[in-house]
């Protein structure tokens, strides 16, 4: 064995935290399959097994052999007659095994290139084997890693003894990477198929929020506040909704922190993503006006059956309550699972055009003019006779699409009316 076959077994070892004897099994099953293939029959040999002794740099083949009665003696790769076993072990019977030493000479020398590359095949399915023990059960962890290559749009994140994967899907729209970058994700799955296992890692998952709200709020961890939902369009909004279990402990400001020093670090961590943070109610009409603040919230309808919140807001509030390309809304209907409907309050409007029009009626009676031609007016300014008479005919002729004579018509029942 030479010194390149004990330097990988100490490589393995230390460097990938692979057990020792399970690397030494690796070598003994490498020689093993080394031998079949060098030695003429030893693929009819049906137990062999390798000795390495790593210290002294040796390797013996044994193989295991069957005592049989000379008489029944027929195969000489897995059977040894019993006067020839008398001779080795005196005593023997019938049905014992024996090993034989099958060492081929300058054996060691000969397949230690074979050896290695199967070793090699072996020791990277031990490494994969301890790589899904080690992470099966961390999946919904934040890990810490650096970034160590690109592979199409798929980030490759070097972990310590282990690397993960953040596929182009679960990467922040926006967030770009380098080669050496600290970077921290979530597990999001340790899978064990095809090529072998995968600790798959994701930024943009909500998940990834909710355990960056666990570490840095320590009575979210004390289990003080409460997590009752995430929502997320990951790089630019999430909304948690929190609650607590101590009437003295605010959870919004739990979460918040002193000068917004807890928050601060999230966002941060996100790369600036604005975060809400929101008190949890079990009553859809207060979680709702929680959600969806700043927005002033004018009435609010709940559908039961169809889990459908009708929010009425004054059209000042409109876009404050969709938010942009209805993502406030969007992430508020997650957040709450129910189905959120926001519309513009236009009783204020109605009220108002009924008002108009009211008062155009009374004026085209007094004017001998039609309700159309008294809106046309009303809304030209002249919602009385005092301020018909300061218009201009040309102006009045123009905004009612009549003659001139006709407004001048207008302007003399005006100035009647009005007593000029």
């Amino acid at each position: 064995m030479t010194n390149d076959i004990v330097a990988l077994i100490d490589y393995y070892e230390k460097e990938k935290g692979i057990d020792r004897d399970k690397v030494v099994a690796a070598l003994e099953y490498a020689f093993i399959s080394a031998y079949r293939k060098m030695v003429p029959g030893a693929e009819a040999i049906e137990t062999l097994r390798a000795d390495v002794n790593t210290r002294k740099g040796e390797t013996r083949i044994w193989a295991s052999l069957t005592v049989v009665a000379d008489e029944e003696y027929s195969d000489k790769f897995n059977q040894v007659p019993l006067k020839l076993a008398e001779k080795k072990k005196p005593g023997s019977q019938p049905g014992d095994l024996m090993e034989f030493d099958v060492t081929p000479k300058d054996f060691g020398r000969i397949a230690v290139q074979t050896a290695k590359q199967t070793m090699m095949q072996r020791l990277r399915q031990a490494e994969k084997e301890m790589i899904y023990e080690e992470f099966k059960d961390r999946a919904g962890d934040v890990v810490s890693g650096t970034v160590r290559r690109f592979e199409r749009n798929d980030v490759m994140i070097d972990l310590g003894k282990f690397e993960g994967i953040m596929p182009n899907r679960e990467r922040v729209q926006g967030e770009d990477y380098n080669i050496g970058d600290r970077i921290r994700a979530y597990v999001l799955a340790v899978e064990n198929e095809g090529r072998g296992p995968e600790i798959i890692l994701s930024r943009s998952h909500p998940n990834f929020v909710r355990r960056l709200f666990e570490a840095e709020v320590n009575e979210i961890s004390d289990r003080t506040v409460e997590i009752r939902g995430v929502a997320r369009e990951a790089g630019f909004r999430t909304k948690i909704a929190v609650w607590s279990n101590d009437p003295k402990v605010d959870p919004v400001g739990a979460c918040v922190g002193l000068r917004g020093a807890r928050v601060k670090n999230i966002v941060r961590e996100l790369n600036n993503e604005k975060v809400d943070i929101i008190r949890w109610s079990e009553d859809p009409r207060e979680f709702v006006k929680e959600a969806l603040k700043p927005a002033e919230i004018r009435s609010i309808s709940i559908d039961e059956t169809g889990k459908v919140v009708h929010v009425t807001v004054d059209e000042a509030d409109l876009s404050k309550a969709i938010g942009r390309k209805g993502q406030n809304a969007r992430l508020t209907s997650r957040l709450m699972g129910w189905d959120v409907q926001v519309r513009k309050d236009e009783s204020k409007e109605e009220q108002l055009k009924a008002k108009i029009g009211g008062a155009a009626h009374t004026l085209g009676e007094q004017l001998g003019l039609t309700d159309e031609l008294a809106e046309k007016l009303t809304f030209a300014g002249g919602a009385t006779a005092e301020l018909v008479i300061d218009m201009p005919a040309d102006y009045i002729a123009n905004a009612l699409g009549i003659s001139d004579d006709e407004a001048e018509t207008i302007l003399v029942k005006a100035r009647e009316l009005a007593g000029a």
